[in-house]
C-alpha cells in the first residue's frame, strides 16, 4: 500500500488510531494500578505485537492468549515472553506445541477437568520442566469452567499432586455482570484451596464491558480485557465508553445509491461480521446517527434512512463495527493512524491463528 494519505487507501479497509488506541490503555492501566489489580490483557483484539508491546510498557503483567498459535506469532522475536493461555489444549498435536512454546517463554494454561489435566502432564513428562496451570471456573457465563468451589478445589488438589504441574491459581471470564458472582465464588474456592494447605497465588478475571467495576470484586487479583484497547459499539450502548473512544473504525466507500432511502457500500460481512451482539444493525456510521446498516451480504452492506440519505457514489463513510475483535480479524493488516496522519499498514501478526 503504497500512498501518502488516508483519503487515498483503497476501501474496504480498517483503519486503527494510535493515539486513541493508546490513551484507551494507559487509562485502564491508571484504573488497574489505583486498584491493586495486575493486568494482562487479552490480544484476541488487536492481535498485534506492537500493541502487546506497549500495554507491557505501560505496566501490564503480561499478555493472554486464546490459543497456542497466537502465542507463537505474539512472542516470535517480539521481547514478550509472559503469557497465559485461556483454552483448553487437547491433542497431541498440541502438546509437541505447548512443549516447544513452554522451553523460550513464561508459559500458564487452564483446565477445567481432570481430562485435561492429565493432557498438559503427559505434554510436559520428561522436560525436567513444571507447567503453571490455573483452574478455569464457571461463574455464570456456563461455557467452559468448573460448575462449583469444590469441584475447583478437587482440580487444584489434582494440578498440585502432580510432578509435572505447578498449581497457579484460578481463572474466569464471567458473563456481562458478574462481578457480584465472582467474588462469591472464588472466595469460596480459595477457601476450600488453602485448607488443603495449597496457595491460591492468582485469581484472573476478565471482560472489557465490566472492566470498570473489576475493584468490586477485591478476591481478584488479575484482570484480562480484550476489547478495551479498540473499543466498539457493543461497549458504547453498554456506557462503558463513547465513540471517540473507539480507535478502529471500517472505512468503506458507497458504490450504489439505487433510491433516496438506501445506499449501498462496500464493506459487507467479511470486513463488517455480522455478529449482533444483541444489537440492531451491524455498525455505527460515525456523523450520521440517521443511519441504519440493516443488512450485508458478502460484499455488500445496506445503509437506509427514513429520511433523504444524502449520499453519493464515491463518498467515504467510517462505521464504529458491533465487534471490534472479530473485526480486527478478517483483513491481513490494519491501517494505523494518528487521527488524520497516515503511518501505514500493519500486519496483523495473528490473524487466522485458531489452532
Amino acid at each position: 500500500m503504497a500512498t501518502s494519505s488516508l483519503s487515498s487507501v483503497e476501501t474496504p479497509f480498517v483503519q486503527v488510531d494510535l493515539d486513541i488506541a493508546e490513551r484507551n490503555i494507559v487509562r485502564l492501566q491508571a484504573y488497574c494500578d489505583e486498584h491493586g489489580l495486575k493486568l494482562r490483557p487479552h490480544i484476541k483484539t488487536h492481535k498485534l505485537p506492537r500493541l502487546a508491546r506497549f500495554q507491557v510498557e505501560q505496566g501490564a503483567v503480561g499478555i493472554t492468549c486464546q490459543k497456542l498459535s497466537e502465542a507463537d506469532a505474539m512472542t516470535d522475536g517480539t521481547g514478550l515472553e509472559d503469557v497465559l493461555i485461556t483454552y483448553n489444549l487437547v491433542g497431541e498435536a498440541k502438546r509437541e506445541r505447548l512443549r516447544a512454546l513452554s522451553e523460550r517463554i513464561r508459559l500458564s494454561v487452564v483446565a477445567d477437568s481432570a481430562a485435561v489435566v492429565d493432557e498438559l502432564a503427559a505434554a510436559m513428562k520428561g522436560t525436567g520442566r513444571k507447567l503453571t496451570v490455573l483452574v478455569e471456573c464457571d461463574t455464570g457465563a456456563r461455557r467452559c469452567g468448573v460448575p462449583t468451589p469444590e469441584a475447583a478445589a478437587e482440580l487444584a488438589n489434582r494440578i498440585a499432586a502432580s510432578s509435572e504441574l505447578t498449581f497457579g491459581g484460578l481463572m474466569t471470564y464471567p458473563p456481562v455482570g458478574g462481578t457480584e458472582a465472582v467474588q462469591v465464588f472464588m472466595q469460596r474456592a480459595k477457601s476450600l484451596i488453602e485448607a488443603f494447605g495449597i496457595p491460591v497465588e492468582t485469581i484472573t478475571s476478565g471482560g472489557s464491558p465490566d472492566m470498570w467495576r473489576a475493584h468490586e470484586a477485591p478476591i481478584v487479583t488479575e484482570y484480562r480485557p480484550g476489547t478495551y484497547v479498540y473499543n466498539d459499539r457493543s461497549l458504547v450502548t453498554r456506557g462503558v465508553c463513547g465513540f471517540d473512544d473507539c480507535a478502529l473504525n471500517v472505512v468503506a466507500t458507497v458504490v450504489s445509491v439505487p433510491d433516496p432511502h438506501r445506499a449501498i457500500i462496500d464493506a459487507g460481512s467479511k470486513v463488517l461480521t455480522s455478529d449482533l451482539l444483541g444489537l440492531t444493525g451491524h455498525g455505527h456510521v460515525l456523523g450520521r446517527p440517521d443511519i441504519a446498516i440493516d443488512q450485508l451480504s458478502e460484499e455488500h452492506g445496506r445503509l437506509v434512512t427514513e429520511q433523504p440519505i444524502n449520499l453519493s457514489v464515491g463518498d467515504r463513510v467510517r462505521i464504529v463495527p458491533n465487534h471490534a475483535c472479530v473485526v480486527a480479524n478478517m483483513l491481513d493488516f490494519v491501517v494505523l493512524c494518528r487521527g488524520e496522519t497516515l503511518i501505514g499498514p500493519e500486519p496483523v501478526a495473528a490473524r487466522g491463528r485458531v489452532w
